[in-house]
């Protein structure tokens, strides 16, 4: 029985790992999680769009607010888009879910 996360964000897969859609803003004048945006992630970065670095950046980011090595996440779709689909992997849906939770009720780091 698979449970569904509060986040329509959070996809959890079969496999274990889990799917997190994301919108991303690049040029953002600081790096942080601007809440949901329909059933998206907004993701608010100072790095540009060009040679990869806003990708890198999403990487970086989500893999110290969920508390995981880079080589957890993975960009699955969106790598020259804004809408981006990421797949993490060795974390249960419901942990993210939680850190979403305490993040976006003013109770995490951003």
């Amino acid at each position: 029985m698979v449970v569904q996360p509060e986040f329509p964000c959070l996809q959890a897969l079969p496999d274990g790992s889990t799917l997190l859609r994301l919108h991303v803003q690049p040029r953002a004048a600081a790096n942080k999680v601007a809440g949901l945006q329909g059933d998206m992630l907004k993701l608010r970065l100072t790095s540009p769009p060009v040679d990869g670095k806003a990708n890198q950046a999403v990487i970086a980011y989500l893999a110290k607010l969920f508390h995981l090595p880079q080589s957890a996440l993975t960009i699955k779709s969106g790598r020259q888009s804004r809408t981006k689909t990421v797949s993490i992997a060795g974390v249960d849906v419901q942990r993210l879910s939680a850190v979403l939770v305490e993040l976006l009720h003013g109770n995490g780091p951003c």
